[in-house]
């Protein structure tokens, strides 16, 4: 099936200015995750939106765990224990989490399909585990899925493009039904490998 709807050819990872891309909580180990979790959690409304509470870490341990199975069962061939995020194309919406974000944009021709997987919207949302902390659920049916990006096109002409607008007020935004991107997740280091230096903290 080929979509008729204009599938972005690139991905956006968006990241705090001041900080190098692609720092990922999950390659910390304890006590340093923790001090950088509430280190995120002190800058929200002054840097960012985004919510760091104290399940914050076990919330993304089973959603990224459970992504990672249905990747594997999907074909994909995993080389980290967590990805690393962009979100398809652009998002006003992500972009808008931040006061000054920056930008690292990848074609996806350079992301190869087997270390690459796709959820639609969000994994935190698509992967359902929210109710557990909380968290409402609104599902829909591509939740609960983990697509490879050569099926990229089929997913899009199926269910369309979500409307990512930035909100005037995120206040309460884990609250409400949440379709605003499609997440794509890079399962290896070596595409983005110009970007890493894992010798600098968090």
């Amino acid at each position: 099936m080929t979509s008729a709807i204009d599938v972005p050819n690139v991905a956006t990872h968006y990241y705090m200015r001041g900080r190098r891309p692609f720092l990922n909580l999950s390659d910390l180990d304890d006590p340093l995750l923790g001090e950088v979790v509430e280190e995120l959690g002190s800058l929200r409304d002054t840097a960012h939106q985004r919510l760091y509470g104290r399940q914050y870490m076990t919330l993304r341990r089973l959603t990224e765990s459970r992504m990672r199975a249905l990747f594997i069962e999907a074909g994909g061939r995993p080389e980290r224990a967590a990805p690393h995020y962009f979100v398809l194309g652009a998002s006003a919406w992500f972009r808008g989490l931040y006061a000054e974000p920056e930008e690292v944009v990848v074609p996806l021709a350079d992301l190869p399909t087997e270390v690459t997987s796709v959820t639609y919207p969000d994994s935190f949302a698509s992967m359902a585990f929210g109710p557990r902390f909380g968290l409402p659920h609104f599902p829909q049916p591509h939740h609960e899925q983990v697509f490879r990006l050569d099926g990229l096109e089929d997913l899009v002409a199926t269910y369309g493009l979500p409307d990512d607008s930035a909100e005037d007020d995120y206040t309460g935004f884990e609250q409400r039904p949440f379709e605003k991107f499609i997440e794509v997740q890079l399962w290896s280091d070596a595409p983005i490998a110009v970007w890493l230096d894992t010798g600098k903290r968090q």
